[in-house]
This record gives structure tokens, C-alpha cells and sequence, in this order.
């Protein structure tokens, strides 16, 4: 089956990147994408591009050496306004991620992958929107998920991500952290026998025995001593200011389950801005995106780095191989 891309805000410079991507024959012929095909071609126009684009209904109809785009004809040319927030190219980025979640459910394509969309422009038509994970999840009828950050040295998850701080340690309970290091065992499984997972602590020093905060022991503790009953390599809670040195210099963890969005993002774009991917894991489908947003400040300036679809691409035929 083919995989699917959602284009993103066409604002932004997710239907640039995917435009330069196959322009540069970065892009099998089992790869199409999701979004409106006048946005494409007057982006291509921009661009000086010479593209060929094949318009389908269905992820069965693609054809070889063209650049396929299932056309949602949300969009005309008229709506490409790079670098501009844009109510219509938000909702439109809304409408491909939902057609692709839809396909995915219905074993149309093995995964989609997802370029970024515009917070902003998107609440102007959909006010709950607060991200694609959360989209997609909810697409699925399913809350038993957790963002995940995946790069060639090491991945992590979240127990939290997109709340208040205030919100992250209201959320750091027993039931979701051991949910969390499970959700990371069963998806790094797909591909690694016995993942070796780290769980950070929430406080300082993951807490110094309570001396920072009582979380650490008397949430997290238990999660991990629960995780290792069930077979689980699991250990922690461990320091966040030293957990990922031990991950990535010493080899000593496969994955590390953060407890809120920072303690995770920070040292996962230092380590791999451009090649990061971002893969939410606990859905019944494959979704894997870009960890990148919409960079506004240079869309549609043949600035934008492609590496990051590429690699969201590879993970997803990883992730499908099983």
C-alpha cells in the first residue's frame, strides 16, 4: 500500500519542502499526498519548478514518475499567501490530515506522514485545535497515545506535552507513566527485541529522595517497579539533566519517557533538529511528521531544509515493516 502526505499549511513551508523533495527525487513511487493540487502547481510556478502533478480521488490511482496529490480542492492558487496567517489554509490543512486518518483507519494507505500546520491559523476556523497528535488521536477515538521523538541515536516520549506546566504535574500519576513506558515498549518492539527504556524524573535530580518534591517517589517509582513486573526494561526515575548523556554517549537506554514537553524537546532538537521525527504512538495507524513547525519567516524562499521528510518517511516504512 502507498503512504500518504498531508501537505500542511500552505502558508508554510510544508508544500514547499514536499514540492523540493520530489523535485530532487527524494520521493518513491509509492508516496503521494494529501492537499490541493492548485496550491502545488502555484507553488511550483514560484519555485521555478518543473513539475508534473497527477491529480487522484484514490490512493489506488497513482501513477509513476509524477508528483500525486489527492485533491481536496479546498484551496485555489489565489490562497497561497506564504508567510501569512491564512483562516482558509488552516482549516484546509485541518481537512487532509482528517482524510488521511480516515484512509489510514481504512487500510487505503500503510501510513501518513504529516507536514506541519499553523496553530494559529487553524484555531481561527477550529478554536480546540491544539495539534496534529491530538487530532489524529482523537480521529482515531482513541486516548491512549503519547507523542514520540525518534532519532537514529536514541527516542523518547511524554507523558505530557501540550498543557501548563501546572497541568504536567497534575498529570504525572502512576496509571499514565507506566502507560507511557508501555505505549514505548510496544512500538520500539516492532523493531527492537528488548528496548532498554529510561523514565525521567519529574523534580530536580529526579526529586534527591524527596528532598525536591515527593512525585518522584511516590508516582514514578511505582510505574517503573510495575513496567519491570510486566517484562518491561525499565529504569528509573533517573535525573533529566543527565539521562539523555547516558542515552546517547554511553548507549545505555534505547528510549526515554520524559514527563512533560520540554525535558524532551529540548535536548531531542539539540541532537537532531533537522532529522528528528515525530511519531505518536498507541494509535491503530501509522502516523509519523516532520519535528519542525511551519517557519513562517521563510516559507516559499527555497530556504527550508527536506531532510526532515525524508527521514519522517523512512520511520514510517520502519515502523510498517512489521
Amino acid at each position: 500500500m502507498p503512504f500518504g502526505i498531508t501537505m500542511g499549511d500552505a502558508s508554510g513551508v510544508g508544500p514547499e519542502i514536499l514540492l523540493r523533495a520530489y523535485h530532487a527525487n527524494l520521493l518513491a513511487n509509492d508516496v503521494f499526498a494529501y492537499g490541493d493540487a492548485a496550491i502545488l502547481a502555484a507553488g511550483a510556478k514560484l519555485l521555478e519548478l518543473d513539475i508534473s502533478l497527477n491529480v487522484i480521488q484514490q490512493p489506488s490511482e497513482l501513477i509513476p514518475g509524477t508528483l500525486n496529490v489527492l485533491d481536496l480542492d479546498c484551496l485555489t492558487s489565489e490562497d497561497l499567501t506564504p508567510g501569512k496567517v491564512n483562516r482558509k489554509a488552516g482549516a484546509a490543512a485541518r481537512n487532509y490530515v482528517l482524510r488521511a486518518t480516515a484512509d489510514a483507519l481504512a487500510g487505503k494507505i500503510s501510513a501518513m506522514i504529516t507536514l506541519p500546520m499553523n496553530k494559529e491559523a487553524t484555531r481561527l476556523s477550529d478554536p480546540t485545535f491544539c495539534g496534529h497528535t491530538e487530532l489524529i488521536a482523537a480521529a482515531c477515538d482513541t486516548d491512549n497515545f503519547t507523542l514520540m521523538l525518534a532519532t537514529p541515536e536514541v527516542v523518547c516520549t511524554h507523558v505530557s506535552t501540550h498543557v501548563s506546566m501546572e497541568e504536567s504535574i497534575a498529570r504525572c500519576k502512576t496509571d499514565r507513566v507506566l502507560n507511557v513506558i508501555t505505549l514505548t515498549h510496544d512500538t520500539l518492539q516492532r523493531f527492537i527485541p528488548n528496548p532498554r527504556i529510561a523514565v525521567c524524573g519529574l523534580n530536580a535530580h529526579a526529586g534527591e529522595n524527596g528532598l525536591f518534591g515527593m512525585q518522584d517517589l511516590e508516582e514514578i517509582k511505582p510505574a517503573v517497579d510495575q513496567a519491570r513486573i510486566n517484562g518491561i526494561d525499565a529504569e528509573g526515575p533517573l535525573p533529566g539533566d543527565t539521562t539523555f548523556y547516558l542515552a546517547v554517549h554511553q548507549d545505555r537506554y534505547d528510549a526515554i519517557v520524559c514527563q512533560y514537553h520540554d525535558q524532551g524537546h529540548a535536548p531531542m532538537k539539540l541532537l537532531a533538529f533537522e532529522s528528528g521525527v515525530n511519531v505518536t504512538a498507541g494509535l491503530p495507524i501509522i502516523r509519523t511528521s516532520v519535528d519542525h513547525g511551519t517557519a513562517f519567516d521563510i516559507a516559499w524562499q527555497g530556504k527550508a531544509f527536506t531532510d526532515g521528510l525524508t527521514h519522517a518517511i523512512d520511520y514510517a516504512r520502519k515502523l510498517a515493516s512489521d
